[in-house]
């Protein structure tokens, strides 16, 4: 395996394990925790989200870095890292602007209606992990 190839994979394998860890791990669970109120665990979500976020960055640049110096045959995986750091793109850019809002309404200690931005949030890190999957696996068997 080329240098970019490990790059890759290790880089892939990491943020993968980010998110499945926080995103469908610590986040669910923090609010079943006895007395942790939903301010109380926003406030902690918006910390750990911020540091996921900021983490997931570094592993994007560096995932799209070692994609386009890497020689891969066909266009796999180009496509399967557009789509995972297109869906952080659009996560960060197009969805947490709209859930910080309703956050600091909340923590603010009004009433705000359930958003939907969640569930594209949700949504958005299920296409991140399929094809964070997908990529991680096609530099794999590549070899």
């Amino acid at each position: 395996m080329s240098s970019s190839g490990a790059i890759v994979v290790a880089a892939t394998f990491v943020w993968l394990g980010m998110v499945l860890a926080i995103s469908f791990m610590e986040a669910p669970l923090k609010f079943r925790a006895p007395g942790v109120t939903v301010p109380l665990g926003l406030g902690i979500g918006r910390i750990v989200f911020r540091a996921l976020n900021a983490a997931e960055l570094v592993w994007a640049v560096l995932v799209i870095v070692a994609v386009a110096i890497g020689s891969w045959a066909g266009v796999t995986v180009p496509i399967a890292a557009g789509v995972a750091c297109g869906a952080l793109a659009l996560q960060l850019v197009g969805v947490r602007p709209v859930l910080t809002r309703r956050s600091d309404h909340i923590l603010a200690g009004e009433e705000a209606p359930r958003s939907r931005a969640h569930l594209a949030y949700v949504a958005l890190e299920v296409v991140k992990v399929i094809a964070l999957l997908w990529l991680g696996i096609t530099v794999l068997a590549a070899g």
